[in-house]
């Protein structure tokens, strides 16, 4: 992901004021197409009070979202937080402030096989090709990591192909013979299931149990400029996460496909059938200091950051969340 970090770093002076109308911080955003985001539905809920949300269009990956937050074309993004750790390491100013997704028994990322397939362990890895969705993020760390947990070296594990492949496209990719394993995760994984033929290698989860994966970023200088507004937000989509999670899930898809029915942007709500849960696992989706951790040595062995260089408590705060004191004692 450091690839575009030189592009982010040299549009930091691009940034613009604050987006105020009539006294209310107005913070503009990349959605995604027929999702409700944890902020979205945390604006419908009526939590949001005293800012407003303005969606500018859709963004298609992390990196796209995290590049419009450093040009000023939006106030925040979201990505992988192994990718925030590169950015942070390469200079960037941002700081996470919240976390936006994960992975838990019911949202998942699968990493699965033909049902008659050769492959039956990690060094059967070596040689084949994986489907990922992009380098540097989520998808490619996991399969890094299960092959690290198996006792592959880092030459073995450099030898296993990682192609990057649009998710809606890897089941056929695996099906016709171009990958041995394909990433498959939400509505595509369980049409995929459906249709059968397919065999799990492994989840994210059996690497970690359940996880935080992913986390909001807002520039460093627009907290400084926006604190109440950064405040109100923070704590607005805290109270949806929990929200989402207090609620069955019947419940969260109805509130997500009337926000998608009623907000025109030509959208579908076929995705929103296959909701399960947010795969959030913090209170509120506070962040621990191993929610970044844990990608820290996979990207210093790969030599994209090096060791001890950048400063956990400068890559993320808690200090706007309130649900951050319920986080496990000692895991903050």
């Amino acid at each position: 992901m450091l690839i575009f970090g030189g592009i982010i770093l040299a549009s930091c002076s691009n940034h613009t004021s604050a987006q105020v109308e009539e006294g209310i911080p107005v913070l503009r955003y990349q959605g995604t197409a027929n999702t409700v985001m944890p902020w979205e539905l945390a604006d419908d809920l009526g939590y949001m009070n005293g800012i407003k949300l303005e969606w500018i269009g859709d963004g298609t990956s992390g990196p796209e979202s995290i590049q419009a937050t450093m040009t000023g074309d939006v106030e925040f993004g979201g990505a992988f937080n192994g990718a925030i750790l590169q950015l942070h390491y390469a200079g960037a100013g941002v700081t996470s402030v919240i976390h936006y997704y994960g992975s838990d028994e019911e949202t998942y990322a699968g990493y699965y096989v033909l049902e008659d397939s050769p492959i039956q362990e990690a060094e059967d890895l070596i040689g084949g090709n994986v489907g990922v969705n992009t380098l540097g993020a989520h998808h490619e760390f996991s399969t890094v990591e299960y092959a690290r947990q198996n006792g592959l070296s880092k030459s073995q594990v450099d030898d296993i192909g990682r192609i990057i492949i649009p998710p809606a496209s890897g089941e056929q990719a695996l099906r016709s013979g171009q990958l041995e394993v394909t990433t498959l995760s939400g509505i595509i994984r369980d049409k995929a299931l459906e249709t059968g033929g397919l065999r799990p290698l492994f989840k994210d989860i059996d690497l970690f149990g359940p996880f935080n994966a992913g986390s909001i970023v807002f520039r460093d200088d627009y907290i400084e400029e926006q604190p109440e507004a950064v405040e109100i937000f923070v704590n607005g989509m805290a109270r949806a996460i929990e929200w989402m999670k207090e609620n069955e899930a019947e419940i969260v898809r109805e509130r997500m496909q009337e926000i998608v029915e009623t907000r025109g942007r030509n959208e579908q709500t076929d995705l929103i059938d296959y909701w399960k849960s947010s795969g959030i696992e913090s209170p509120g989706g506070a962040i621990r200091q191993v929610d970044f951790e844990r990608w820290e040595d996979w990207l210093v062995e790969e030599g994209r950051i090096s060791k001890g260089e950048t400063q956990m408590e400068e890559v993320y705060t808690n200090r706007f969340n309130t649900y951050f004191n319920e986080l496990e004692e000692g895991n903050e």
